[in-house]
């Protein structure tokens, strides 16, 4: 049986969802060859990537040097860009299609605080039936469109107690769930024209930035809502048991969500500077209660968020500003 990409991703046959064989036997029948799922490190080869990243840097005429994905609700982060060229994600050529609400689904060039940035309005989650490899695949766009630095974003709830609704956990480590599992972005034969086969994810969060946005939290008055910690990543969609958050506060994580990590794994293969930060919009509840109050929800995450936009919004613009002034 093929894989969901099998078919449908780059150099499938579109056809619908029945693989046939060279003589056109359906899988299953008898004389049908035996078909294998594409790995998922192959289902957006160098090639069409490197055609995505011409398409944008042509269409936009710019070379972006920071990278921004903006997590649920914090869309307004691309806002904030200054003549944006906006491309909406399902005119670009073999790109996926954002389906969660607060996630607009378009790529934003343009310049921040004199640097010159591109930004995600809307990511790809696992939970979408996205296999890792195409959520992460808008990292390398980026790398082959120039980016050096990537600025992850995401909302979370967060498991240490002394975290509150609105505060901002700087990302210094993560706890990779789903790669526990097996599940990786880099499974499959390894393009060294991306990165190593084996590279190494120690201080994957660049040290120099997250003390830079402490400083910046400090000048911004926020520094009592800022903190430094570890996320974790799940598949989703539903959120996590009293049981599994309990067993992640043992293990040390201080936010959870369901993204970013493989966007890391995959920026750091390619050898980019990567900051993140997780805004926190529920705090999980590790007590059994029967209070419907308690227990999270997508409402509750967006309201939040939109609620801490412009703090968001000014500790990111403030970070680039930094980069921008250090590399002219």
């Amino acid at each position: 049986m093929c894989s969901r990409d099998c078919c449908s991703g780059p150099g499938g046959s579109n056809r619908g969802n029945t693989c046939t064989d060279k003589k056109g036997a359906k899988a299953g029948s008898l004389n049908a060859e035996k078909i294998i799922p594409t790995p998922q490190s192959l289902l957006y080869p160098y090639e069409v990537i490197e055609e995505i990243a011409d398409f944008i840097t042509k269409g936009s005429g710019m070379r972006p040097k920071i990278g921004i994905i903006c997590g649920s609700g914090l869309g307004s982060l691309a806002d904030i860009i200054q003549d944006p060229k906006i491309f909406e994600y399902e005119k670009i050529p073999n790109f996926p299609v954002s389906t969660v609400e607060g996630h607009a689904g378009r790529l934003v060039v343009g310049t921040l605080e004199g640097a010159t940035v591109m930004a995600m309005q809307g990511r790809f989650h696992f939970y979408e039936g996205y296999p890792l490899a195409k959520c992460s695949m808008p990292v390398r766009v980026m790398k082959l469109c120039g980016v050096e630095y990537l600025f992850a974003t995401n909302a979370a709830g967060g498991i240490n107690p002394r975290f509150a609704v609105g505060d901002i956990m700087l990302m210094h480590d993560h706890v990779n769930m789903l790669g526990f599992a097996g599940n990786s972005p880099l499974q499959g034969p390894n393009d060294p024209r991306f990165g190593p086969r084996f590279p190494a994810l120690v201080n994957s969060y660049n040290k120099d930035l997250i003390n830079k946005a402490i400083e910046i939290g400090k000048a911004m008055g926020i520094e009592s809502n800022i903190h430094v910690g570890v996320y974790s990543c799940l598949g989703g969609p539903n959120y996590e048991t009293i049981a599994e958050l309990k067993a992640l506060r043992m293990m040390g994580v201080d936010a959870v969500g369901m993204s970013t990590v493989h966007e890391v794994i995959t920026a750091r293969h390619c050898d980019m500077k990567v900051f993140a930060f997780s805004l926190i919009t529920n705090k999980c509840s590790t007590e059994y209660s029967d209070k419907k109050d308690e227990e999270a929800n997508h409402e509750e995450v967006m309201a939040v968020a939109k609620n801490r936009q412009k703090a968001c919004c000014e500790l990111v613009a403030r970070l680039v500003r930094e980069i921008h002034t250090a590399t002219a």
